[in-house]
């Protein structure tokens, strides 16, 4: 090992920012060994009954462990174990409360944080004040002060031995501090880290997160992908007609611009969803619902799209989620259709009591148009959806149709 790595504990910025946490132990320390002291004084004075002492001293107890066992200290310490030991802790979960196991864990951790700081303090307050003096007296400095003295086997005369000596306790304490340093690293992880329970939330927290990122890339993926279909189809057959048909032409650059229009609401409100996890600006646009359905009819049949849709029962009785998981899979339905389709739609939807029943039923398309992987994303979506509320989904070619059937179940209520 060469000098320089000898030395390297001695001078890196982690050792010094170890030791301010050590030296954070043994500020907090303090209050402990000032009620020490106090205690120690009233036990030595024979004037004070030993009753009142010794129920006093059970209360202090009492006082002295409660701040160990609760949750607020753990966060304090986790929050000091990242900053100053950099062990990358998870924060502890919002609303947990600690098991017992956990509890004791993190009450050794602060006890021992607390010791080994105030240990590291006494060491700070005593031996570097005499190390600094050894050393000084070296060099005229100070020699006064330790010509009269006698330190073990050492007095004033022996003043090279003296410099050694404060030489080997800097360096013995730098060394105890990086080592210690070192140790609390390895032990934060093990009295620290997450309860099981807390892994659990976590991974649960994680899963939420998650889904909800596949919840608002289908909307946006069919939102937007049905609005840029509808456009295109729109813009498609105004180009057709542009020389012989300009009403017609005027109606399409109607529809297209109140495509673009509802596609930049649907877009908005995604982006107002994203802005609520880190703020409390709410969505700017409303969820579109079985409500909705009828206007997602009109603008297909004013793209071009024949619909021949039928109704039984009262979107208002369905619930608000079911609801908007059902328009969802109508429109990427009827996008698709338009996409990949030939000749009309046949929409049917049917609310039972329990339960949304739809069906989807179109020609399949010309060679040049079918898609064999036809709907990709959008199906992967529909399937998502339906699995989310426990419901059933048949999707794909029926001779020579393509089927879309749907069963959502629900418990009845009204909106």
């Amino acid at each position: 090992m060469t000098l320089r790595a000898a030395l390297a504990p001695l001078v890196a910025g982690s050792t010094w920012r170890r030791g301010v946490f050590l030296l954070l132990g043994g500020v907090l320390a303090l209050p402990y060994g000032l009620l020490a002291v106090t205690f120690a004084q009233l036990i030595a004075d024979s004037a004070i009954p030993r009753p009142l002492v010794y129920a006093l001293l059970v209360i202090a107890l009492l006082i002295a462990v409660v701040p160990l066992l609760l949750d607020g200290s753990r966060a304090l310490e986790v929050a000091a174990v990242r900053a100053l030991l950099g062990v990358d802790l998870p924060e502890p979960a919002p609303g947990h409360r600690g098991d017992r196991e956990t509890r004791l864990r993190s009450a050794l951790w602060i006890a021992t944080h607390l010791i080994v700081g105030g240990l590291v303090m006494t060491a700070l307050f005593s031996a570097l004040p005499m190390a600094l003096a050894f050393i000084a007296q070296q060099f005229g400095v100070g020699a006064e002060l330790t010509s009269r003295e006698q330190f073990g086997p050492l007095d004033g005369r022996d003043s090279g031995w003296l410099t050694l000596t404060g030489v080997a306790l800097l360096v013995g304490l730098g060394y105890a501090v990086a080592g210690l340093g070192a140790l609390a690293v390895s032990m934060a992880p093990v009295l620290l880290g997450p309860a099981p329970a807390e892994r659990i939330a976590a991974l649960e927290a994680q899963a939420t997160r998650l889904a909800e990122r596949n919840r608002l890339a289908r909307e946006l993926h069919d939102s937007v992908g049905h609005a840029l279909t509808v456009a295109t189809l729109q813009a498609g057959a105004a180009r057709e007609v542009l020389d012989t048909d300009p009403e017609f032409v005027r109606r399409a650059l109607s529809a297209i611009e109140e495509t673009g229009r509802t596609a930049m609401d649907e877009l908005d409100h995604v982006l107002g969803l994203l802005r609520e996890t880190s703020s409390d600006r709410p969505a700017v646009a409303p969820q579109r619902t079985l409500d909705d359905l009828d206007r997602l009819v009109t603008d297909a049949r004013a793209a071009g799209l024949a619909v021949h849709a039928h109704r039984v029962g009262d979107p208002a009785r369905v619930p608000a989620a079911v609801s908007r998981e059902g328009y969802r899979i109508v429109q990427e339905g009827l996008t698709n259709a338009a996409r990949y389709g030939h000749g009309p739609v046949t929409l049917r939807l049917d609310l039972h009591p329990g339960a949304l029943e739809l069906e989807l039923v179109n020609a399949v398309g010309p060679p040049d148009r079918t898609d064999p992987t036809r709907g990709g994303r959008g199906l992967d979506g529909m399937r998502e959806r339906v699995l989310l509320l426990g419901g059933r989904l048949t999707v794909g070619p029926d001779g020579d149709r393509w089927l879309i059937r749907a069963r959502l179940p629900y418990e009845e209520t009204t909106r």
